[in-house]
């Protein structure tokens, strides 16, 4: 038995040799429960002291839903990526009568898994999340699980627990971009990505691989680099056009790289597109100010945002089972501009 301060419906139900879904009707005084039934396993709860997320609880299971709070973590809020799915969360959440609490990991591990308790001792029904670059360990997300609470994450997924998840389809968006670059005439295609603890990392770059691999083009390892932030791409951009030979296109995991690039690249004399190609992923404000305008994967955060609230409001409100995990895809496309020929 677990200590009474970790206590979960799934280890009540474990004991009582019964389903999560009775442990959770006779916890909030269901009918569908005999008296009986229902006044054994609240003995139980009360005995080990568990104390489940009265909120989301009473919100799954009552016609009357006061403080309808969705919790909302992203990575950092100047990304203009982020501020569209915000966007997208508050407009579904609104029109289903919920209000929106919102707070910044700030790219840390440590921050994320305080934002997860601060939530949960706040009574959110449900909180929505894209976890931090450094993220690695995920107790805390398991832990809002373990108890009950609807979690829901977007863009960068947790695949070490089991959760309803929103993304875009990162493989193809590459794919397409690498497919675009090669159909003009680039053959030396170098790729600027986020470590490969992220989901959304590995697939883009295998998205980038694997186009490279359809046209007939090697994969060379010195084109790539671990960088996606435009300081970054700043600083490293020069090193690729040492020795006598340099690539004539860049495909960037998000927009600031991409336009770090190409500041870089017209700080250097070259020209673009003429001389070198670059393609971003987010087509964000950035992408329409630059000189020439950026060619982007349209993630379409907005729509990302919607469709996460309401996968949230689905597991809160019932619709959608809390044990199912729903997954849900948005497509990319593929925006041309000035930086491709």
């Amino acid at each position: 038995m677990k200590e009474s301060s970790s206590m979960t419906m799934k280890d009540i139900a474990r004991e009582l040799g019964i389903s999560v879904a009775t442990v959770s009707r006779a916890l909030s005084n269901s009918s569908r429960i005999s008296e009986e039934r229902r006044a054994e396993i609240q003995q139980f709860a009360r005995e080990h002291n568990f104390t489940p997320n009265v909120l989301a609880e009473s919100l799954r299971h009552s016609r009357v839903k006061p403080m309808k709070v969705i919790g909302v973590i992203i990575p950092e809020f100047v990304h203009y990526y982020f501020a569209s799915v915000l966007r997208g969360i508050e407009e579904e959440a609104s029109a289903h009568g919920y209000r929106v609490m919102v707070a910044q990991s700030g790219e840390h591990y440590e921050r994320e898994v305080q934002l997860c308790q601060s939530f949960y001792e706040n009574k959110v029904c449900g909180i929505i999340v894209s976890q931090a670059k450094d993220t690695q360990h995920y107790d805390h997300f398991q832990r809002l699980i373990n108890a009950g609470v609807p979690l829901v994450f977007y863009d960068r997924i947790c695949t070490g627990v089991n959760a309803s998840r929103v993304v875009v389809d990162d493989y193809m968006g590459a794919f397409n971009a690498v497919t675009h670059l090669f159909n003009t005439g680039c053959r030396r295609i170098a790729y600027y990505g986020s470590k490969m603890n992220l989901e959304i990392a590995k697939n883009r770059f295998n998205g980038y691989k694997d186009a490279l691999l359809k046209h007939g083009l090697p994969f060379e390892e010195r084109l790539t680099r671990v960088c996606d932030t435009r300081q970054e791409a700043e600083l490293i951009t020069p090193e690729l056009f040492d020795g006598d030979s340099y690539p004539d296109a860049f495909f960037a995991v998000n927009d600031d790289t991409a336009l770090g690039i190409l500041y870089t690249i017209k700080r250097m004399g070259l020209r673009v597109p003429e001389d070198v190609s670059i393609c971003g992923f987010s087509n964000g404000t950035g992408a329409l100010s630059s000189d020439p305008m950026l060619t982007t994967i349209e993630q379409n955060g907005v729509k990302v945002g919607e469709e996460a609230a309401d996968v949230l409001i689905g597991h809160v409100e019932g619709r959608i089972p809390l044990e199912k995990a729903e997954k849900r895809i948005v497509r990319t496309r593929l925006i041309l501009r000035g930086t491709t020929r």
